[in-house]
């Protein structure tokens, strides 16, 4: 789709990345200008040239001060934030087990990033969106895995089903201030993560690449701009009625049971 987002100012968190990348280009390509935030700050850099209007930001979304410093820079250079896509995230490549065997430092990281993380960008992103006081809009990036459950990554599962409700809770609580706030929640996304579990030739799981996508009526897994496209719909003027929904990305994975 095409929209005009020209006067528009949106913060991507881990825009480094596949996913990420790929939602920061499609709102610069539609007109605003893109924060491209990532732990990675040279992943960032890369990212942003290539964009019209970008700026890089260093970030780490766990961690307070590393927020505040961002989105003051943000507000130094923009003068406002009018969209957060909270796409940071993580999931465990080495540590596919069940919870009794689950490393509580892995635990912790996970769902520090997923959960935490999200919170405390959400918390610094308002504080601007709120004094404008011109509304706004925040898309979460949860995952099918926080409405179905699967087995053997408990901590992404149990970060992804929080998000669901929170982006719920969220829009609750801020719809009345105009701000807008949905979700989400892809499926199987054709990732670097994913081609070392089931999409390369030496993954993990891929002698069972098959079978697992025999349960998506699609056949196959998503590419990164095919959940670009849904975040722009929500963060564009054509989603102006949409709040507290979320938005399955999925192939139809989660539409019901494979046989």
């Amino acid at each position: 789709m095409r929209c005009d987002l020209s006067d528009r100012v949106a913060l991507v968190t881990g825009a480094a990345g596949a996913i990420g990348s790929a939602i920061a280009k499609r709102l610069s390509d539609n007109g605003a200008a893109v924060v491209v935030a990532d732990i990675d700050k040279e992943g960032a850099e890369r990212v942003a040239a290539g964009l019209r209007n970008a700026m890089a930001c260093a970030l780490d979304i766990r961690d307070g001060q590393s927020v505040d410093a961002a989105i003051a820079r943000v507000c130094d250079r923009y003068g406002r934030l009018d969209i957060l896509v909270n796409n940071a995230g993580v999931n465990t490549l080495a540590h596919r087990v069940t919870i009794d065997e689950f490393p509580p430092e892995e635990w912790d990281r996970i769902t520090g990033i997923d959960l935490d993380g999200l919170y405390i960008m959400s918390r610094a992103a308002l504080a601007p969106m709120l004094a404008a006081g011109k509304g706004g809009r925040i898309v979460n990036i949860a995952s099918v895995v926080g409405l179905a459950a699967m087995r053997l990554q408990s901590p992404f599962v149990a970060a992804k089903a929080a998000i669901v409700h929170l982006t719920r809770s969220m829009a609750i609580e801020l719809g009345a201030k105009g701000i807008l706030t949905n979700a989400i929640a892809p499926g199987s996304v054709l990732t670097a993560l994913t081609a070392k579990l089931f999409y390369g030739d030496d993954g993990k799981f891929a002698g069972r690449t098959q079978e697992f996508l025999a349960h998506v009526p699609l056949g196959r897994p998503a590419q990164p701009e095919e959940i670009a496209e849904a975040v722009l719909f929500l963060a564009s003027p054509a989603a102006s009625y949409i709040n507290g929904q979320v938005l399955a990305v999925d192939g139809g994975w989660t539409a019901g049971y494979m046989m």
